[in-house]
């Protein structure tokens, strides 16, 4: 296993309309982007991978429609961790870890159980924001 910040030189980015329909196909890119990299639908981490990105996804669409008409996913993955983020153009930041209550909570939940990590960072002009997630392969 890595100790501390890994390269991740796999990068794929999928930028889609803020609506409902993106969330499926947010999921099935992750699906086929990671199984391209060598991790397929059975790795452990592919599970709780999904389940987040479907929450972070969601969320955008719920509360971001208005000021953000589309979003946009980025995957990466390096020897040891697997990563994405959505971002969205809505100013509200949720905060710097994503609350154990809440429309987070499933997120919180997943990342304490299986060793992963969230980052949000604010766009430059503060119009909008990233929340980065990582998980260990």
């Amino acid at each position: 296993m890595s100790s501390g910040r890994e390269p991740m030189p796999l990068r794929h980015v999928l930028t889609v309309p803020t609506r409902p329909a993106s969330v499926r196909l947010a999921r099935e890119t992750a699906e086929m982007t990671y199984a391209e990299w060598g991790i397929d639908a059975s790795h452990p981490t592919m599970g709780p991978a999904l389940l987040i990105l479907s929450e972070l996804v969601t969320n955008s669409v719920r509360h971001a429609a208005v000021a953000s008409p589309s979003l946009t996913v980025t995957f990466a993955a390096g020897e040891y961790t697997l990563a994405f983020a959505v971002h969205d153009r809505h100013p509200y930041h949720p905060g710097v870890v994503p609350a154990p209550t809440g429309g987070l909570a499933t997120v919180a939940e997943v990342l304490t159980e299986h060793g992963g990590t969230c980052a949000l960072r604010r766009d430059a002009d503060g119009g909008g924001k990233s929340v980065w997630i990582t998980l260990p392969l």
